[in-house]
């Protein structure tokens, strides 16, 4: 079970690190492609900035590397080793896994990267 408080949470609802109270994000829907990566400037319950300096989230990169080879291997697994499927289809099934979760690969990186440096107060939330 995920519970507001654990770093789990934040990451895969994208909320603030700090408190949990709400979304890091200006729409929580990552499938609204123009607004995927737009983020709040601050949580408005514990003002906690979100943007630490100025080019904070590059290093988010490195972590969606991590994150899409993660899927990837999911993805083969369940292809080849599972459906039993060709090495071409087992691709193919890699391919378009990793374009349709472009957008969750993205927020996730970023929801990852905050939580490495942020890390949940339970004194914020009794404010």
């Amino acid at each position: 079970m995920i519970k507001k408080g654990m770093k789990l949470y934040s990451i895969l609802f994208g909320t603030c690190p700090k408190c949990h109270q709400e979304s890091m994000y200006v729409n929580r829907n990552p499938y609204a492609l123009s607004e995927t990566l737009k983020i709040n400037d601050s949580c408005s319950h514990c003002n906690t900035r979100y943007r630490m300096e100025p080019s904070f989230f590059y290093g988010s990169m490195y972590v969606s590397y991590g994150v899409g080879i993660a899927f990837a291997v999911a993805t083969f697994i369940l292809s080849y080793v599972v459906f039993e499927s060709s090495l071409l289809t087992a691709f193919f099934a890699i391919i378009i896994t990793l374009v349709v979760l472009i957008p969750v690969i993205m927020r996730l990186s970023r929801n990852i990267w905050i939580n490495l440096f942020m890390h949940y107060d339970k004194e914020l939330v009794k404010k």
